[in-house]
């Protein structure tokens, strides 16, 4: 069984929130995974400060709402991370969530090393940054010997994009293309991440 965790980036209960719930909804009843979900909305997440507290010591000097982020990445073989757009790129609050990881892997060089992760990004305009949001945390994968994944040529070549048009939850339900290049994505990465346990003993 693959264990995946589902983040989503997004401060409001609206688009993201809806995408990470039908994508960790989908992983369970196609490919029987078991989920967890983490929301920024309403945490308490500080900053990342630089002051290597971490590398230091091996955790992070803050005592916040990412401890409950750290322990998902521990425990998942696959991870999806869906953000909103702003400004053309990912949220603040995303971006935070992947600056405040660092301490993880200060703690554990290798402790994502070939988990799995996918991301998934959604707008109020058509072309408003989606796949540069995705890009981030895709950067953020392989720098951290992690196994990035999009969901194939046409349809979800980086990952998957959605059109809000700006009527949150409701707009990107109506996104048949963005629920397509989603299941799209949740498929490809639940395929890789079982290739990837198989092969466990040689990797």
């Amino acid at each position: 069984m693959v264990t995946l965790f589902g983040i989503s980036g997004s401060p409001r209960r609206a688009a993201t929130e809806w995408i990470m719930q039908e994508a960790l909804r989908y992983a369970e009843s196609n490919w029987h995974a078991e989920t967890r979900y983490f929301s920024v909305r309403g945490k308490k997440i500080n900053f990342c400060i630089h002051c290597d507290h971490c590398i230091r010591k091996g955790s992070c000097t803050h005592e916040d709402a990412m401890q409950e982020v750290y322990e998902g990445f521990a425990w998942a073989d696959a991870v999806l991370i869906g953000t909103p757009v702003y400004q053309g790129s990912l949220s603040g609050q995303t971006k935070v969530v992947l600056d405040r990881l660092r301490a993880f892997a200060a703690g554990n060089p290798h402790g994502l090393r070939n988990k799995v992760g996918a991301a998934v990004a959604d707008g109020g305009d058509r072309i408003g940054g989606q796949e540069i949001a995705i890009r981030a945390i895709t950067d953020f994968y392989v720098i951290n010997e992690m196994i990035p994944v999009g969901g194939g040529a046409f349809g979800a070549n980086l990952g998957a994009t959605f059109w809000s048009r700006d009527k949150g939850a409701e707009g990107v339900a109506a996104d048949e293309d963005g629920l397509r290049s989603l299941h799209k994505t949740v498929n490809r990465l639940m395929m890789v991440c079982q290739l990837v346990k198989e092969g466990e003993p040689h990797v």
